[in-house]
């Protein structure tokens, strides 16, 4: 009756894991990956009519500060901007905003698009590389949007009045001229030039490399009689919260490493409830990021600046920013003051990040890829990958080929592991006769296994190790696949056409041979999702779980012997790359802990059996 009700206990057990996993975890992906596609949908689609005059006035340039230790004033308030953010549901479609302005065209091998006269925004980049899905037809990735489409996000670079002053400065509002080449590209830098018409000439420059840097240096000539004390300044600007996948094991939000208090994450919840941080100091970066694509700000590492992320409101849509102001520069009759800014604005490719955080002399720009707490397992275990990539080709190839070196590098652990299981398989007999002869004397019973695995040498928790070790690297491995763009839309053979996506087959509609799809039914269709790759997981993980000695326990026994289903169930979910290393890992396993279980002499009864099934069946053939 005791092991009926333990065996009860442990189905209801493994039910409520099951359950529960699928519920907090297996659901809010499925819901982000839909919510995702949806989003996608509604940026690629044309908006309705355009906005009534009158609409709020965008967030505004930063201000310099006054007094030593006062608070940091709002952002001004500018002239109204023609385009500005409507009320949602209002805005036109993208196309038509930046068709409604004259543009300076961005065309290089990694991004297109352009650079508004109109304010002088860096508003409209789309990543050439990169596409919304697996088809390479689909649309390439939007990075930046200028202010009055439905998912503004933009650099704006210039210069603010030192306290007191009154001079006509350029604003969101100001129609530059352009000056020498209509398109900026590689090697051909763009000039853009605006007078005050009150002495002050201003004139920018902005280039690009082949990759996703601009480099913006911004000259003040001042023509009039009167010294001019200006504060050069850059920012990035958001309006609209963007969808976020909300994963704790990533940052999405405010980003950037600032001086000597190192690396600062603010979501963009954390932001709306302090609506201001602020920070003075050397030697720093910001911005804001994405999974795989991201905006920052990269100063002088030497500039002392007053940096700061800010959220606020414009009508009904939030804004989020992050900006810096560097020290004052007054220029007097007939000088010239210069001011340089850098912007990253694309994919956060690993070798480009790197690249220029050596380059650049930033303080760990490394860091703008969220690699975690473990990164010193996570990048690593990239780069090997990486390596094993370009000799394979295939990123799947190379997940399989990183398996096997992490298998050759803990294989004298593992050994031992199973050399302690396969003797601990050996006495199963004589812990039955102690199991029966002390069935009702639990005490005794626990007495006398410990005095046999004393005697025999065995370790009982060897069986622990294997999946110890394993544990940090299946981890590691999550969060490369998870974070590192390189993953993305990766294929491996068959139908897996993305790495970082999970297996999109599915056991509950026959594989796609029935034409329905189970996870959109009501209640269970959360529980409806099994791919092939799940499927051969959970089998590999089946024939691991039978070569380990059986737990003494009933109740530990029935939970062992239903792990494997609650893995595949929970692994479904998880991005086909993880399952396939998991799956690949396992079987590695079963070899190498069936052939150190047969040089020590301990029998397996399941290759026996599978064995004499084959040998059955050849002998009536």
């Amino acid at each position: 009756m005791t092991d009926q009700k333990n065996t009860i206990l442990a189905i209801v057990l493994s039910a409520i894991v099951l359950i529960a996993w699928q519920y907090f975890v297996g659901v809010p992906q499925m819901e982000k990956q839909k919510q995702e596609a949806q989003t996608r949908q509604q940026q690629a689609q044309t908006q309705p009519a355009p906005a009534p005059a009158g609409t709020p006035q965008p967030q505004g340039t930063p201000q310099p500060q006054g007094t030593p230790g006062a608070a940091p004033q709002a952002p001004g308030a500018s002239a109204p901007v023609p385009g500005a953010v409507p009320l949602p549901g209002q805005q036109p479609a993208r196309e038509a905003v930046i068709a409604s302005v004259p543009r300076i065209q961005i065309e290089t091998p990694t991004m297109f698009g352009s650079i508004s006269l109109r304010g002088a925004r860096i508003d409209d980049v789309a990543l050439v590389k990169y596409r919304e899905t697996v088809d390479p037809k689909s649309s390439a990735i939007v990075l930046l949007s200028p202010s009055g489409s439905p998912h503004p996000f933009y650099a704006e670079f210039g210069w603010v009045a030192g306290p007191g002053a009154t001079m006509k400065l350029p604003a969101a509002d100001t129609l530059w001229r352009q000056e020498g080449s209509n398109k900026l590209s590689v090697g051909s830098p763009v000039t853009l030039a605006w007078d005050n018409g009150e002495g002050l000439e201003f004139r920018r420059t902005i280039s690009i490399d082949d990759r996703y840097l601009f480099t913006i240096t911004d000259q003040i000539a001042n023509k009039g009689t009167a010294p001019a004390s200006l504060h050069p300044y850059a920012l990035i600007s958001r309006h609209g919260k963007p969808q976020t996948l909300g994963y704790y094991i990533l940052h999405e939000g405010m980003i950037g490493v600032l001086g000597d208090q190192g690396l600062q994450e603010l979501t963009y919840q954390n932001i709306e409830d302090k609506k201001s941080v602020n920070y003075e100091v050397t030697n720093a970066w910001l911005g804001i990021t994405d999974k795989y694509w991201a905006a920052t700000l990269l100063p002088d590492p030497k500039a002392k600046l007053q940096a700061r992320f800010t959220g606020g409101t414009l009508g009904t849509a939030k804004t989020y920013q992050a900006d810096y102001l560097l020290d004052q520069v007054t220029v007097a009759p007939g000088a010239s003051a210069t001011a340089h800014s850098r912007l990253f604005a694309g994919a956060k490719e690993i070798a480009v990040v790197d690249g220029y955080d050596k380059k650049l002399g930033l303080n760990r720009f490394e860091l703008l890829i969220d690699w975690g707490w473990f990164y010193f397992i996570t990048k690593p275990l990239f780069w090997v990958i990486d390596w094993l990539f370009k000799w394979l080709g295939n990123f799947g190839l190379a997940i399989l080929a990183v398996t096997v070196v992490i298998k050759l590098a803990f294989f004298p652990l593992a050994n031992k592991s199973y050399a302690s299981m396969a003797k601990m398989k050996a006495v199963q007999p004589q812990m039955m006769m102690i199991r029966e002869r002390y069935a009702e004397d639990k005490m005794k019973q626990q007495q006398a296994l410990m005095e046999l695995y004393k005697k025999e040498k065995i370790n009982p928790l060897a069986g622990c190790l294997p999946i110890l070790i394993q544990i940090p690297v299946f981890f590691a491995l999550y969060k490369v696949l998870f974070v590192t763009i390189e993953m993305r839309h990766a294929p491996f053979y068959g139908w897996i056409k993305d790495l970082a996506a999970p297996d999109p087959t599915n056991v509950f509609n026959l594989f796609g041979l029935l034409p329905f799809d189970p996870t959109q039914l009501p209640v269970i269709g959360a529980f409806l999702w099994l791919g092939v790759w799940p499927l051969i997981m959970g089998v590999t993980m089946w024939f691991q779980m039978k070569l380990n000695p059986a737990p003494p326990d009933p109740t530990q026994k029935m939970i062992f012997d239903w792990m494997p289903v609650l893995f595949t169930f929970m692994l479904a979910t998880f991005p086909a790359g993880l399952v396939i290393y998991w799956a690949w890992n396992n079987t590695l396993s079963v070899i190498q802990q069936s052939y150190i279980m047969r040089k020590h002499g301990a029998k397996i009864e399941l290759i026996d059996n599978i064995k004499s099934i084959f040998v059955k069946k050849s002998g009536l053939s």
